[in-house]
């Protein structure tokens, strides 16, 4: 067991690279023979200022809903001391390095873990927040996702070069989004019902109460339509096929770039993207993916690095301060011991 957990430990970052190195390749092959840096600089140029702007405020949305995922997983485990500042820092830093990083849940669960046990928060409970702030992520993707196919059908066949031509069909595509909200919809009746707790594996496991699972139906949508809103405020008018069919392009995108397991998803997502986008100018979908990039994952990262390097200073900080601390006590008792005994 532990040999396959030490050979597991180097096959995910073989398979994240083999992932962007394949993505790249594909990439190259797209835009071969292309002047694509004169075609990159025009498409961002012809992006509207108001567009940029719009586009900004989509990032922020998203930001402030993931802070939500946090403040949801806390209340469900009745952690109630925790200030809002920090949680929404933590959640900040967690998904600007995983997004970045890959492996999103295990990099996500090591950056929760080093702030949340800073705030007296056991293993057992940060493994269930972190599960919890997965859930919601998934409910999202579903809900947003079934709604989509039910409202633009046609969507899928969007990915005409990436499914089977079974599924690019608008009957299929309203089956998949009315499964999608059927899911979601026994998982708000398994709430309403109180389905009772369950232990596994020690834990004790709740289902959400109504009030946490109508948090997670709001702040899951709220980022997903701010992150998807990033790239369709900067894509181009023209082939431009409407906020519902990019929405449904960035889910199934953004799925296959954490699946890929790829650092950032940095190749599949923009592959996967552009694929889906054939009526598109290759280069405006191109510039308007590189402006997502830079405002979901590049720019927060960049902030992420100097909190993560603040905290760990106050970190050490009070950790020297109470090292001195108790060595200053220490010194005292042995002083009071040889006056007691002189």
């Amino acid at each position: 067991m532990n040999f396959i957990k030490r050979n597991l430990d180097y096959v995910w970052p073989v398979l994240g690279l083999a992932a962007v190195l394949v993505s790249f390749w594909l990439l190259y092959r797209e835009f071969q023979g292309q002047a694509l840096g004169p075609q990159l600089i025009a498409a961002f140029r012809a992006i509207p200022p108001t567009h940029y702007l719009l586009a900004l405020a989509s990032t922020i949305v998203a930001y402030v809903a993931l802070a939500f995922y946090d403040r949801i997983a806390l209340l469900h485990l009745g952690v109630r001391h925790i200030s809002w500042r920090f949680i929404a820092a933590c959640s900040f830093t967690t998904y600007a390095l995983s997004h970045n990083i890959g492996a999103s849940v295990v990099s996500g669960a090591m950056v929760r873990y080093r702030g949340y046990s800073s705030k007296g928060l056991k293993p057992a409970q940060i493994a269930i927040l972190v599960a919890i702030t997965s859930l919601t992520f998934v409910l999202g993707e579903i809900l947003v996702g079934g709604v989509a196919l039910i409202l633009r059908p046609q969507a899928l066949a969007q990915l005409g070069d990436l499914l089977p031509d079974f599924l690019t069909h608008e009957s299929t595509a309203r089956i998949l989004g009315a499964g999608c909200l059927v899911l979601i919809a026994l998982y708000v009746g398994g709430s309403v019902l109180r389905l009772p707790t369950r232990t596994l594996f020690g834990v004790r496991i709740e289902y959400p109460r109504w009030d946490i699972v109508l948090r997670q139906l709001i702040a899951a949508p709220a980022e997903i339509l701010g992150a998807a809103g990033i790239i369709y405020f900067a894509l181009p008018e023209t082939g431009n096929p409407g906020f519902i069919v990019v929405l449904a392009v960035f889910i199934f995108s953004f799925s296959a770039a954490l699946a890929s397991n790829a650092p950032g998803g940095l190749g599949v997502f923009e592959l996967v993207f552009l694929k889906s986008m054939p009526g598109a100018p290759q280069e405006g979908v191109l510039a308007a993916l590189l402006l997502f990039r830079l405002l979901y994952l590049l720019i927060p990262l960049g902030f992420a690095i100097f909190i993560v390097l603040g905290f760990e200073k106050r970190r050490l900080s009070e950790a020297i301060r109470h090292h001195q601390q108790r060595a200053g006590e220490q010194a005292d008792i042995h002083a009071k011991t040889r006056a007691h005994r002189d």
